[in-house]
């Protein structure tokens, strides 16, 4: 079954999807495999045997930073994964390739923070339904990472939009749908684990408003809002008395080590081992209680689905009682409502462009969301929720920058640049590692073919940590084994 909340606007997308994969198969290739490349055409940027190296230094593009600054003519210096220098004329090392990339804009590479690639792949069949875990509002004992699928023919797509980041979510379907999956979106990876972004801390996916109360009315509840708040202040109050008891634990098992410790230096005959009662018996494990001490601990990273802007101030409060922050609050068209709110508490808003009007808590959106919760000094994020609009984030961005302009708001290149780099990066959790382009970041980049708020731009080249991942103008064959049979001779296109 799709998503819950997915509504006729968004199966669409979902049906989109699928027959996409069944045109771009039927589709004969623009240009044969065996075809020389046209005249003219920049074989050093274009030649993967030739970029793949230790060493890499991008030359004489425009070079957006995401920190700021902008340099209208620099140089990008790679070296063993990390980017080790940014800035004009820049010298290259005796074993650098240097790939002129004049005309042409560097970007950090891509990151959505909102994606359900991998756990409900394409085509949508029954059998690639993997991110709701339907049978209870509570569900915080499941991972997103357990049901991602490496091989949808999605994560290509996505790469091909210059996105090297996802955060893969559980469903909306329950308060708490469980554990969500950051990876990067590397052409090779097999396994979720070796899809994963190593080091990057896990989330927690919550959805309050029309979605679990519409889902659970009838089988139990909650039935209304007032029972979502009362599901998750319960939920809460057990991960905290839960915690209370591994705490009571641990320092009777740090006492009793000590005790032994002591015992053994001074000989004593008081602490012979007949006398010891031994360890304590540790609490019994909950693996749902588990990710909820995480999120009370610090350690879990929370992404709450909420579309209203009182709802998000009452998560907030809820959130506060019980002594965690919530990182993102996902869809959130009333965002622009409460943006001094967010900014204040230093809370993100992971919202679209321009979707609304599905349901009825969507109905009070506006294009300038991102722009008003930008302006107010808050973290404004575009993300996708989207197979189809993740291959055109930053388009998604560009709508979203120029509707603040309309309205009067200063919005720069660089803030909308932002929204899908460096604060995706922060929501996530790991800003420290990428989202900018800066000296000892890992190379994660994006070369664009033009402006990359165009229209008319495409992602050339892909770096994930210095590796190639995706050519724009090769002839290679489709990474995904999914594809390999129906397009095998084929261009991958976009």
């Amino acid at each position: 079954m799709p998503p819950c909340g997915w509504t006729a606007h968004r199966l669409v997308h979902l049906l989109a999807v699928t027959l996409a994969l069944v045109f771009t198969a039927a589709c004969p290739s623009k240009r044969p495999l065996t075809e020389p490349r046209p005249p003219g055409a920049n074989d050093d940027a274009s030649d993967t045997s030739k970029i793949d190296g230790p060493t890499l230094l991008l030359r004489g593009g425009r070079v957006m930073t995401a920190t700021g600054v902008i340099f209208e003519r620099a140089d990008v210096l790679v070296s063993a994964g990390r980017i080790v220098e940014v800035g004009p004329d820049l010298d290259a090392p005796a074993d650098a390739h240097i790939v002129d990339v004049a005309g042409k804009t560097i970007t950090p590479g891509i990151i959505d923070t909102h994606s359900h690639i991998g756990v409900y792949a394409a085509p949508g069949l029954a059998a690639h339904s993997d991110g709701n875990e339907v049978v209870g509002p509570n569900t915080a004992y499941v991972r997103a990472e357990d049901g991602y699928w490496p091989q949808d023919p999605q994560v290509e797509r996505a790469r091909a939009g210059g996105i090297t980041t996802m955060q893969i979510l559980p469903g909306s379907a329950n308060l708490i749908g469980g554990r969500t999956f950051t990876v990067k979106t590397h052409p090779h990876a097999r396994t979720a684990a070796e899809a994963r972004f190593e080091g990057a801390p896990a989330g927690l996916k919550m959805a309050c408003g029309e979605n679990p109360k519409r889902v659970y009315g009838d089988k139990g509840g909650p039935h209304t809002r007032m029972g979502n708040i009362a599901g998750f202040r319960e939920a809460f109050q057990r991960a905290t008395e839960y915690r209370s008891k591994w705490q009571r634990y641990e320092s009777k098992l740090a006492k009793h080590a000590s005790k032994q410790g002591a015992c053994k230096v001074s000989g004593a005959k008081a602490c012979d081992e007949d006398d010891d009662d031994g360890p304590p018996e540790p609490p019994e494990r909950n693996f749902g209680l588990e990710t909820l001490m995480g999120v009370l601990d610090g350690r879990i990273l929370v992404h709450n689905h909420c579309y209203r802007a009182d709802e998000m101030v009452l998560m907030m409060e809820l959130a506060e009682t019980y002594g965690f922050r919530i990182r993102s609050f996902h869809h959130a068209v009333e965002a622009y409502k409460i943006a001094d709110e967010l900014a204040a508490r230093e809370v993100s808003a992971s919202v679209w462009a321009d979707w609304w009007g599905f349901k009825a808590e969507a109905f009070d959106a506006i294009r300038e969301n991102a722009a008003f919760v930008s302006a107010a000094g808050g973290r404004a994020i575009i993300h996708s929720d989207s197979g189809i609009g993740i291959q055109r984030l930053n388009q998604e961005a560009a709508k979203a920058m120029h509707a603040g302009r309309r309205a009067g708001l200063e919005i720069s290149d660089d803030e909308a640049l932002r929204w899908i780099t460096v604060n995706p990066a922060w929501a996530l959790g790991v800003d420290d590692r990428v989202g900018t382009l800066e000296a000892g970041k890992q190379a994660d980049i994006v070369i664009w073919s033009g402006d990359p708020f165009s229209v008319y731009t495409k992602a050339e080249l892909v770096f994930i940590e210095g590796e190639l991942v995706h050519d724009h103008a090769s002839t290679a064959a489709p990474q995904s084994d999914f594809e390999v049979g129906t397009r095998s001779g084929m261009e991958v296109t976009r």
